[in-house]
């Protein structure tokens, strides 16, 4: 048996400022640093056989955060650029605006700098990327990091810290290889370093011989959004406004109505 868990990054000094950042390469902030040593310290009795992580620091760093916590021997710890978020080509540190201005075209407004949240897993900023190119990227993911531990023999834990909408992409890619799996359940809008699970067993009960063309696979979703290791954070809420709430909703992972 496979077990999977999601991470997604702590707070970064971007997720306060309601930009696009998918590629843009923002540090933990100094909230996001101590949720990652929180859940470090949550994880630090789980055992985990091996760590793959986004090269981008807010990922990364909370990765390492949970490994540094990880009692010896320490597992691999794999970092993989297939594990960063979305990106969003010349919209990138541009203001995230929810709703496009009407009667313009996305051309007109992007001259203006207006970069609202685009409709449709097609559409794409310039030199950015769709939700269909995320998907595509989180299969290959799917395929390096989390399928050749089938072939392992006895229960494996391995665990994947990357993004909010990059997370929600990774579990549908999973899911779609088992094809008893429901697929009108979201598991988006991820809480910063919240964590979500699956468990994976092959259906024939045999090891596939190439991880790009595996046999049906059973995928069980066992915990959604899990951030129990915050409630030992004594933090006093800070006000946010209703875009910055949607902004921060989007990036967990949650499309913006």
């Amino acid at each position: 048996m496979l077990t999977v868990t999601f991470i997604r990054h702590g707070q970064s000094q971007d997720n306060v400022k309601s930009i696009w950042a998918g590629w843009k390469d923002a540090p933990l902030s100094e909230l996001g640093v101590k949720q990652a040593a929180a859940l470090g310290k949550a994880f630090s009795g789980t055992k985990i056989d091996a760590f793959y992580v986004s090269d981008l620091l807010r990922a990364h760093d909370t990765g390492k955060a949970v490994f540094d916590a990880h009692s010896s021997p320490k597992p691999p710890f794999t970092v993989n650029p297939k594990l960063r978020e979305q990106h969003f080509g010349i919209a990138e540190g541009q203001p995230w605006v929810i709703d496009a201005p009407p009667d313009q075209s996305y051309d007109e407004m992007f001259l203006q700098g207006i970069f609202p949240v685009l409709k449709g897993r097609d559409e794409k900023f310039p030199q950015g990327e769709s939700l269909n190119d995320l998907a595509r990227r989180t299969d290959q993911a799917i395929a390096e990091c989390v399928l050749p531990h089938l072939a392992a023999e006895g229960d494996v834990h391995i665990a994947l810290a990357s993004h909010g909408l990059c997370i929600s992409e990774l579990v549908a890619s999973l899911l779609r290889l088992d094809p008893d799996s429901r697929r009108d359940i979201s598991y988006a809008g991820l809480f910063n370093t919240a964590w979500t699970r699956a468990v994976v067993t092959l259906k024939d009960g045999k090891a596939p011989l190439d991880a790009h063309n595996p046999p049906p696979l059973t995928v069980q979703i066992t915990h959604v959004n899990n951030d129990d290791h915050l409630l030992t954070l004594h933090v006093a809420e800070e006000p946010i406004d209703e875009n910055s709430a949607a902004a921060r909703a989007f990036f967990g992972g949650k499309a913006a109505i």
